[in-house]
């Protein structure tokens, strides 16, 4: 996979009155099944713990969220053809 984009995110711990601000930056991964020809085409950012996945050509939809543990699971089973 290679970085596509990134999204920069405001930390939930900063405020308007200077509360310690830091932003998160989110590298965004094409899938390598994806391709120019309308092949299913999805990114996913990988956390420490979650993974993130969204629609390559519907960004703006939002992303969907899962725990290390279900993506981990999820990546074997497509891996051994079970999906």
């Amino acid at each position: 996979m290679s970085v596509i984009g990134e999204t920069w995110r405001k930390s939930s711990y900063s405020n308007s009155k200077g509360g310690n601000c830091v932003e998160v930056r989110l590298a965004w991964h094409k899938s390598s099944y994806s391709n120019e020809k309308g092949g299913n085409c999805v990114e996913v950012a990988e956390l420490s713990d979650s993974a993130l996945m969204r629609d390559t050509r519907n960004r703006h939809l939002g992303h969907l969220g899962f725990p290390s543990g279900e993506w981990a699971s999820f990546l074997r089973d497509v891996k051994a053809d079970r999906l």
